[in-house]
C-alpha cells in the first residue's frame, strides 16, 4: 500500500481537526447512544447494543466472489466532488464504500446522510489523515479512529462505518484490534487508481485496468483537490467493469 505524501489539503484537515480532539473523552457515551444500521429504540432511555467485534485482519476480498469488485471512495466527503460520484453510481447501479476523514463528515452532515441513503456503506478514514499514525502513540491513533468514528455516525444520523482504513495504509497492530472492537473490519485495497495524482482521465483507466488482476478492491477519491479526472475515470469504468462480467459489492466484514 503505497503512501500518499505531499497533500497540502490536508494540512488545513489537520488544522481543523486540532479543534476536535477533545471529542475523545466524549467518544464512548457518543457511541452507546448512535443508533446502528437497523437498530431499534424503544424509548428514550433505550440504547442501542454495541457494535460487534469483526476480524482485526486487513479485508480485500469481495462480498460478490471472484468476479466481485469493491469500490471505495476516499477523503470526503466534498460538497464538489461527492454528489458527482452519487450521481455516476446511480446512473450504472453501483453501490460503494465511502472512507471519510472525521472533519469532512463533521462539516457536510447533508452529504454524509445523502451516501447512506442512498445505500452506500461508511468507512473510518480517521480525524485527520494523518498517514505517519503507525509511528505516533497508541493515545492518539485511539483519538484519531474513535473520534472520526462519532464524527461520522453522528453526522450520519446515527449509521455507524462498518470498515476503517487507515491514510496511506499506516496500519498498526494496535489500529487494526482497536477499529475491529468498534465492529470496523480494516480494510485495504488492491488497486491504487492514483487518481489523487491527477495524472490524467485515461492514465487512471489504464492503472484500474491494468491492475485489477491484484485483486478486486479499487481505491478512487472524491476529495483534496480538482476531482474531476476521477469523475471522468469512473464514468468510463463502471459500465467497463459491469461489461467484463464484474458485479459491484461491499468488502467482506
Amino acid at each position: 500500500m503505497a503512501r500518499h505524501g505531499g497533500r497540502g489539503w490536508y494540512g488545513r484537515v489537520f488544522a481543523a481537526a486540532v479543534g476536535v480532539t477533545a471529542l475523545a473523552a466524549g467518544t464512548s457515551v457518543w457511541t452507546a447512544q448512535a443508533g446502528a444500521v437497523g437498530g431499534q429504540h424503544s424509548g428514550a432511555a433505550a440504547r442501542p447494543a454495541a457494535p460487534k467485534p469483526v476480524s482485526a485482519s486487513i479485508v480485500h476480498a469481495s462480498d460478490k466472489g471472484a468476479r466481485g469488485v469493491n469500490i471505495t471512495i476516499d477523503d470526503g466527503p466534498d460538497p464538489t466532488w461527492t454528489p458527482q460520484v452519487l450521481q455516476l453510481l446511480k446512473e450504472n447501479g453501483v453501490k460503494a464504500t465511502f472512507c471519510m476523514v472525521g472533519t469532512q463528515a463533521q462539516a457536510h452532515p447533508d452529504l454524509v446522510k445523502a451516501v447512506v441513503a442512498a445505500g452506500h456503506r461508511l468507512c473510518d478514514h480517521t480525524v485527520s489523515h494523518d498517514t505517519t499514525m503507525d509511528k505516533k502513540p497508541n493515545s492518539y491513533q485511539s483519538q484519531e479512529i474513535l473520534n472520526a468514528e462519532a464524527m461520522i455516525t453522528k453526522a450520519s444520523g446515527g449509521v455507524r462505518p462498518m470498515y476503517y482504513r487507515a491514510p496511506g495504509g499506516a496500519f498498526t497492530p494496535y489500529s487494526r484490534h482497536l477499529a475491529a472492537s468498534h465492529g470496523m473490519r480494516p480494510l485495504g485495497w488492491n488497486v491504487d487508481s492514483k487518481d489523487f495524482e491527477r495524472p490524467g482521465t485515461e492514465a487512471i483507466i489504464t492503472t484500474v485496468k491494468n491492475e485489477l488482476s491484484n485483486g478486486p478492491t479499487i481505491l478512487f477519491h472524491d476529495a483534496g483537490g480538482d476531482r474531476s479526472e476521477t469523475v471522468a475515470a469512473l464514468r468510463e469504468i463502471l459500465p467497463w467493469l459491469k461489461q467484463q462480467g464484474y458485479s459491484f459489492g461491499f468488502p467482506v466484514r
